[in-house]
């Protein structure tokens, strides 16, 4: 990480792991439009079963959003596993403003996760 000037931060960290054949992707930073592109860049390399881990996000906008939205129709479409954990109001209020909060599949925790899609 850059220091005292040294260059720019990165506005999005992304990382996976996969855990019981499932991807989970770390989402750490900004989802918002200048980081857009490379949020689906990453989702679409990421497997078919995929769980996000949205406790690192600081903002996120209502095209992240979409994305996100997206990837669960998707999965519902195709059978595959889809889940969200980490979800914090404060920093993804969009959510709760387009009611998708009550929609979406979102869980305390992975293990929660796991359980509810396994």
């Amino acid at each position: 990480m850059p220091e005292n000037g040294d260059g720019p931060v990165a506005a999005l960290s992304l990382t996976s792991s996969t855990v019981d054949s499932v991807t989970v992707v770390r989402v750490d930073g900004v989802l918002d439009a200048t980081t857009r592109e490379q949020f689906a860049d990453y989702l679409s390399l990421a497997g078919a079963d995929l769980i996000l881990d949205l406790a690192g996000v600081t903002f996120m906008d209502s095209r992240a959003l979409g994305l996100i939205v997206h990837h669960w129709q998707t999965s519902l479409a195709s059978g595959t596993k889809f889940a969200l954990i980490g979800v914090e109001y404060s920093k993804s209020r969009v959510m709760w403003i387009t009611g998708l909060a009550q929609r979406l599949p979102i869980y305390d925790s992975l293990d929660d996760a796991l359980a509810a899609i396994g």
